[in-house]
C-alpha cells in the first residue's frame, strides 16, 4: 500500500469515528471550556527548620540536594555593604565586589584564576551590594571539590591586582561621564537625595571618590565584610548532605573571624515636601511623587501592600495605570511602587512620563487618586482582585531551590518571624477594604509628598491646551529648581 492510500484509510477511519457519535466517557466532557473545573491548587511553604544546619563552628547552612543534574550550586552571603562604607570612599564597595574576582588572588594571578575556572567549566561571582555581600559559585558535581580550593582562594584571599584595578577605574570613570546623558539616570539619583538626604542609599561615586580607591582600602573593607562569623551558607545541587557538610567544614577551616556588623542607618532626609525640578531637553517629562513609607515587618504592611496593588501597582487593574494610561492615554508607563525597608521606613513611589503638556494633567489625576482612596473604601472587586495577585501567585516565590534558600537566608538575616510565609496568604486574605482606606489617610498625605520634575519646564507648567490642569494646580504652583550636577563631581 503507497502513502496516497495509506492517507486516504486513516482519513476515512477518522471521519467515520466523528459520524459515529460519542465514544465511552466522551459524555463526561464539558460542552464549553468555561464549564472546565480544576482541583484547587494545594501548595504548603516550606519551613527553613527543615533545610538548616549548622557547621562545628556555628555557621549557618542551607542545603536543598537535588539530583536531577549533575550541578551544585554553592553562595556564601554576608552582613554589610555600601552603608560601611565613608562618603569620600563611595564607589569603594563595588570596587570590592568587582576585584574579588578580577583581581587574581594571593597565589594566583587574574589570569590565570580566568584561565583555571574556564578549564573546570566553572563560574565565580562576587558582589558587594548597599545591605550585603556575596560569593557565588556554579560547577559541575565532578570538579566541585578543585572548584572549591579555587572559590575559597578567591573569597578569602584576593589581591586585587593594580592593574585590574586600573581597568575598573577606568570604566567607572566613563560611566560616570554619561550619567547625565539618560533622564532616567539623573531621576533616579535627585529623587534618592530628595527623599534620603545624605545617605548611603542615595550616594554615588564622583571622580574624586573613585580616584581614591586603592589596595589597602579594598583589602581593609573585605577583612570587614568576608570572615565566617559574618556569614550563612546555602547549597543545592547534585550532592549528600553528610558529605557536602564536612567539605565545607574542611574549607573554611583556620578562616579567620572578624566583628560583628552594625546594622545599615537610617535615612535623615533634607528636602521638605513640594516640587523638585530638572530642566532637560527631553521629548516627555519623567515625573516622580513619592513619600516615606513603613518598614517591611510594621503591622501595616500587609494592608499598605494591598492600598498599593490597588492604587498604581496591578498594572492594568490598578487606578492609576488605568485612569492614567487607558482612559486619557496620556503615558505609556505610569503606577506605583511599595519599597519597604528592613531597618527604616522605606518608599512609596507613584511614577508616570508624559508629553510636556500633558504632565500636569497626569499629575492632578494622580492626586485625585491619593484623595480618592484616602476618602472612600475601595470596591469588593478590587480588593479581591488584589488580594488574588497575592495569593495565587505565592507559590513563584519558591519557585526553585536556589530562590527557595535565598529566602531562607535573608530570613535569617533579617530576623523575620517563625511562621511568616505559612501565614502570609491567611494575612494577604485578612485585609479589609477599611484597612486600606485607613492606611491611605495614615501614610499617604499630598502634602506631605515629594515631586521630581525631570524635562522642559515652561511647557510642563503651562498644562495641556484644553486647559484641563497647570502645574500651579499643585503645591500653590511653588517648585525648587534643582542644578543639573556635574556628572564626575556631582558638584552643581
Amino acid at each position: 500500500m503507497n502513502n496516497r492510500t495509506s492517507t486516504i484509510g486513516i482519513s476515512t477511519f477518522i471521519i467515520t469515528a466523528v459520524m459515529a457519535g460519542p465514544v465511552a466517557g466522551q459524555s463526561d466532557i464539558p460542552a464549553h471550556p468555561d464549564d472546565l473545573q480544576f482541583e484547587p491548587l494545594v501548595f504548603m511553604p516550606p519551613s527553613s527548620a527543615e533545610y538548616r544546619h549548622e557547621l562545628r563552628s556555628g555557621i549557618p547552612v542551607y542545603m536543598a540536594p537535588s539530583s536531577e543534574f549533575p550541578l551544585i550550586s554553592l553562595t556564601l552571603t554576608f552582613k554589610g555593604g555600601g552603608y560601611l562604607v565613608d562618603e569620600a570612599d563611595t564607589g569603594l564597595g563595588s570596587a570590592l565586589g568587582s576585584l574579588m574576582r578580577t583581581g587574581g588572588t594571593t597565589s594566583s594571578s587574574p589570569s590565570q584564576v580566568d584561565e583555571d575556572l574556564d578549564f573546570l567549566a566553572t563560574q565565580v561571582s562576587t558582589s558587594v551590594g548597599r545591605t550585603t555581600s556575596s560569593a557565588q559559585m556554579n560547577c559541575l558535581k565532578a570538579n566541585f571539590n578543585e572548584s572549591l580550593v579555587m572559590f575559597m582562594d578567591i573569597v578569602r584571599n584576593p589581591a586585587f591586582d593594580q592593574d585590574r584595578l586600573g581597568l575598573w577605574s577606568v570604566d567607572m570613570v566613563e560611566s560616570m561621564k554619561q550619567r547625565n546623558d539618560d533622564a532616567d539616570s539623573i531621576m533616579r539619583r535627585e529623587f534618592g537625595t530628595v527623599m534620603s538626604g545624605d545617605h548611603f542609599s542615595s550616594r554615588q561615586p564622583t571622580l574624586s571618590s573613585v580616584e581614591g580607591i586603592d589596595k589597602d582600602k579594598l583589602s581593609a573593607l573585605h577583612r570587614r565584610i568576608f570572615h565566617p562569623n559574618n556569614m550563612i551558607v546555602s547549597v543545592s545541587g547534585d550532592f549528600i548532605p553528610g558529605v557536602m557538610i564536612k567539605k565545607l567544614a574542611q574549607a573554611f577551616e583556620g578562616w579567620e573571624g572578624g566583628d560583628a556588623i552594625p546594622d545599615p542607618p537610617a535615612p535623615q532626609p533634607m528636602a521638605g515636601p513640594g516640587v523638585y525640578r530638572i530642566e532637560k531637553d527631553i521629548p516627555q517629562g519623567k515625573v516622580m511623587i513619592g513619600t516615606r513609607s513603613i518598614t517591611r515587618d510594621d503591622p501595616d504592611y500587609f494592608s499598605f501592600l494591598l492600598m498599593n496593588e490597588i492604587l498604581g501597582g496591578g498594572a492594568f487593574t490598578s487606578r492609576i495605570t488605568s485612569r492614567v494610561r487607558s482612559d486619557e492615554g496620556l503615558a505609556y508607563s505610569a503606577g506605583s511602587a511599595f519599597q519597604p525597608a528592613v531597618d527604616y521606613p522605606g518608599v512609596f513611589v507613584a511614577f508616570f512620563q508624559s508629553k510636556s503638556p500633558t504632565v500636569a494633567l497626569a499629575n492632578k489625576i494622580i492626586f485625585e487618586e491619593f484623595d480618592r482612596i484616602r476618602s472612600e473604601p475601595v470596591s469588593a472587586e478590587e480588593l479581591e482582585t488584589a488580594r488574588q495577585s497575592f495569593i495565587e501567585t505565592f507559590p513563584q516565590s519558591f519557585s526553585s531551590r536556589d530562590a527557595m534558600l535565598g529566602i531562607f537566608v535573608n530570613d535569617e538575616w533579617t530576623s523575620r518571624p517563625d511562621g511568616y510565609w505559612q501565614s502570609y496568604r491567611d494575612r494577604v486574605a485578612g485585609v479589609t477594604a477599611e484597612d486600606i482606606q485607613r492606611v491611605a489617610q495614615k501614610y499617604l498625605d499630598p502634602e506631605e509628598m515629594k515631586m521630581m520634575v525631570i524635562g522642559k519646564w515652561d511647557e510642563i507648567y503651562a498644562g495641556d491646551e484644553n486647559g484641563r490642569a497647570t502645574m500651579g494646580d499643585i503645591f500653590d504652583g511653588q517648585s525648587s529648581e534643582l542644578p543639573l550636577r556635574d556628572p564626575l563631581t556631582l558638584e552643581p
